[in-house]
């Protein structure tokens, strides 16, 4: 049984406080809110794996003593976040990185002209090595400890495109070898999320302008020193841990950043 089912026996309609120290006033949280949590736990726990189907509004409605409405306005919620996804007159799913749309949620460089087209990857480098200092901060792990270093091109039409190193914990992705990574040629979160259970759920992008040095303008196959966009990246999965980071150059010649802002 799931943390989301057990936590069902106590009632959500009276609403939750969090913590309250000597002269504050309780805070509370709207009905729809603790029921979007529990349905957060499900998904969490594995009870729904990614893309298959969750039980219906009336269903969860049922299971926790709530009106329909409130279930809806939960998954209202976990859709506009990604977490589901609802598919006209077949009901809503666990959202999957294999999913197309997936894949351009976490790939924001769009081509000038033409549709949206996943790149073929081209690995150039991969290894276990000790996390240097700064990856590990990102990671919230030690110094010294365990990561996977990837290295890669990534191109459009035969183009070299997008330049990126991934660092990944080697305590989450224990066993991920490296011959499985050349031999992949999918979309990595797919993989994470296949292998691992690991869905990447948010993250957080730094954006800078930079100009290709010697190995950059080799990979990329683009004249030293020009200009380039670059993308630093960290991944969270739920509970807001960090898995992934993620650094990366991208060639913008034929293609640019876009990005939705509400």
């Amino acid at each position: 049984m799931s943390s989301a089912h057990s936590s069902s026996n106590s009632n959500p309609a009276h609403p939750a406080t969090g913590g309250q120290s000597a002269g504050s006033s309780p805070t509370f949280s709207p009905l729809y809110q603790q029921i979007k949590a529990l349905i957060t736990q499900s998904l969490q726990s594995g009870e729904w794996r990614p893309g298959e189907l969750i039980p219906s509004e009336i269903e969860l409605a049922n299971r926790f003593k709530v009106s329909q409405g409130t279930v809806r306005k939960a998954i209202d919620e976990l859709s506009a976040e990604n977490l589901v996804v609802r598919r006209q007159g077949k009901g809503t799913f666990v959202a999957t990185h294999h999913e197309a749309r997936a894949q351009f949620r976490f790939l924001r460089l769009k081509p000038d002209v033409g549709d949206a087209q996943y790149p073929e990857n081209n690995i150039v480098e991969a290894k276990r090595l000790r996390a240097p200092a700064d990856i590990a901060r990102q990671l919230d792990i030690k110094t010294g400890d365990s990561v996977y270093f990837i290295k890669r091109i990534q191109s459009f039409g035969a183009a070299p495109t997008i330049l990126e190193e991934l660092w990944l914990p080697g305590a989450i992705f224990k066993g991920l070898s490296v011959e499985r990574v050349l031999e992949y040629k999918g979309p990595m979160y797919a993989l994470l999320e296949t292998e691992f259970g690991i869905q990447m759920i948010r993250a957080v992008e730094n954006i800078r302008a930079v100009v290709a040095d010697e190995s950059a303008s080799s990979l990329l196959a683009v004249e030293l020193n020009t200009p380039l966009l670059s993308v630093n990246r960290v991944s969270f999965t739920y509970g807001d841990k960090a898995v992934e980071v993620r650094r990366s150059l991208y060639v913008t010649n034929n293609h640019h950043y876009q990005n939705e802002l509400s």
